[in-house]
């Protein structure tokens, strides 16, 4: 069994497979938003389903679409989260205490209350002498806050509140994690489960509830108890850090990126190929993959195109915002033929707010290519960055 990846996959229900075939234990993945990190959890998950047993516990796209909003449009009163009890991912419901379980976990990110309830109502119709049963599904989850009341002047429960779309996440969240816990635990009714797929599981969430989520999610891994394997793929790049830094050097690290199966020339859409990067113990940090790719950029001025400008964008908010600057304008330099500092940073304005697509490049021209060159160079003067990169 490899414990190394390909350098490259032709397509990506083979880089599943390998991905099972690893002898470890726990393997991070970093790809960017595109690339193909929800359709390869599902790729590793459907290896076992379509060989006739589901072996996959996984959290995607997928399972948050398991819940939906029923937000009472007649009365405008009881808002409820519904959910599909059919997939596997609810097995554990009747005789868990799913309730407390998850409530012992979202205290430690949100300050709401909710109620899981489950009914199923069954309507019988007759016709022609025939029986038959319609079943309605009403299984839901009610939430509900602590609020202070200007007409009583205490402090109640507010019952039937819609929570907003980052606490919904974090709830999605805290049942999954419930559930992993009793994977952990051996319960009898995810006895079925090997491995744990979790792809980008902090959409919506600020950069505090990003790190106590990857703390969290790293200290139920650990446990000695486990004896899962977890695949882990994520766009983002904080989260990746505190992940890599938790789970230490046992964990192989990849970076999975795409490329035309000609090469690198992405605006030739054919086929093509799923390439990994093994980063090793390196901690990969998004800025400096944007550094890297805009210093290859500007060495080759063929490569140079219209969306390098957002790439630069980002770098020069980053930048800013960790030396405290206001604007990502601050981190321009003043320079003589732009007296008013306006003609620099309008220019990365209008273009990084453009419809300039990484996957449908446009090459700048001459006048915006030197530009381009001039406000990167002076940049890095200011902000020195490793000249290995």
């Amino acid at each position: 069994m490899p414990n190394q990846l390909k350098d490259s996959y032709s397509n990506l229900s083979e880089l599943a497979q390998d991905l099972r075939n690893s002898e470890k234990k726990n393997i991070i993945i970093f790809a960017h938003n595109g690339v193909g990190k929800t359709s390869l959890s599902v790729e590793f998950k459907n290896i076992a389903k379509n060989a006739g047993a589901s072996d996959t516990l996984y959290y995607n796209a997928f399972t948050e679409d398991l819940f939906y909003w029923d937000n009472d449009l007649e009365n405008d009163e009881v808002r409820v989260l519904r959910f599909n009890r059919r997939s596997h991912f609810f097995d554990g419901l009747d005789a868990n205490e799913m309730d407390t379980r998850i409530r012992s976990v979202l205290g430690r990110y949100s300050d709401f209350d909710f109620t899981i309830r489950m009914d199923v109502e069954a309507e019988k119709e007759k016709n022609k002498g025939i029986t038959t049963y319609h079943f309605h599904s009403t299984d839901y989850v009610t939430f509900r806050r602590m609020e202070y009341s200007e007409e009583t002047g205490t402090t109640e429960w507010k019952e039937n509140i819609k929570i907003s779309r980052g606490e919904e996440n974090i709830f999605k969240w805290c049942f999954f994690l419930a559930i992993v816990q009793m994977t952990v635990d051996k319960a009898e009714a995810y006895k079925w489960v090997k491995y744990i797929y979790i792809d980008d599981p902090i959409s919506s969430l600020d950069d505090n509830n990003a790190i106590l989520v990857a703390s969290h999610l790293a200290s139920l891994i650990k446990q000695d108890t486990n004896n899962l394997h977890t695949i882990i793929s994520t766009h983002h790049g904080l989260f990746y850090n505190v992940m890599c830094n938790e789970l230490g050097n046992n964990a192989p690290k990849y970076y999975l990126y795409k490329e035309n199966e000609e090469g690198d020339d992405v605006t030739k859409q054919t086929k093509f190929l799923w390439k990994i990067k093994d980063l090793r113990d390196t901690p990969f940090f998004q800025h400096v993959s944007l550094i890297k790719e805009l210093n290859k950029a500007v060495s080759d001025e063929g490569q140079l195109f219209t969306y390098h400008f957002n790439m630069l964008r980002n770098v020069l908010e980053k930048t800013a915002a960790f030396h405290g600057f206001n604007r990502f304008s601050d981190c321009i330099k003043k320079f003589d033929d732009d007296p008013d500092e306006q003609l620099y940073s309008r220019m990365i304005n209008i273009f990084s707010h453009g419809n300039y697509s990484v996957f449908e490049p446009v090459e700048m021209n001459d006048e915006n290519k030197n530009y381009f060159k001039k406000i990167y160079a002076d940049f890095k003067k200011q902000f020195p960055f490793n000249e290995d990169l």
